[in-house]
């Protein structure tokens, strides 16, 4: 959230404050901010957290679905086999061809996550920087006149 002191009116009589009433009417307004904008994170990330354990039950269940699909393809497979080799080898076949796919998908798997960077709160981030260039401008401002 951004506030700017500009919100008075201009016959607020900050002018007439005493610098310790503007010290304090400053903090006062500084953990007002920060406890909004704490406030703010919290339900950003909430949102955020609901919305990917959502996908992921929707992925663990697609998953489970295609696992007994990948079963039956692969027993399919092996049949197949059968009838021009014997049984156990074309077990075998099957077996190995599965590993190499399943070496070849956690090594691009475990380059993904390197990359992948942590979850940050965004919109958070862009209100605070906001918020500090208020503020600069506003004791900017103060100090000119």
């Amino acid at each position: 959230m951004t506030y700017t002191l500009n919100d008075r009116p201009a016959d607020s009589g900050l002018a007439d404050r005493s610098t310790a009433d503007l010290v304090k009417l400053a903090a006062e307004q500084v953990a007002r901010l920060v406890r909004d904008e704490l406030k703010l994170a919290q339900t950003e990330l909430a949102r955020k957290g609901k919305r990917a354990g959502m996908g992921i039950g929707m992925f663990g269940a697609a998953g489970i679905v295609a696992l007994y699909g990948v079963a039956a393809l692969l027993a399919a497979a092996i049949i197949g086999l059968a009838a021009v080799l014997p049984a156990w080898l074309s077990a075998l076949l099957v077996g190995v061809v599965l590993l190499a796919i399943g070496a070849v998908l956690a090594l691009v798997g475990r380059g993904q996550v390197k990359r992948a960077t942590p979850p940050a709160p965004s919109e958070t981030v862009r209100s605070v920087k906001a918020d500090l260039d208020t503020i600069t401008e506003a004791v900017k401002e103060r100090g000119h006149r």
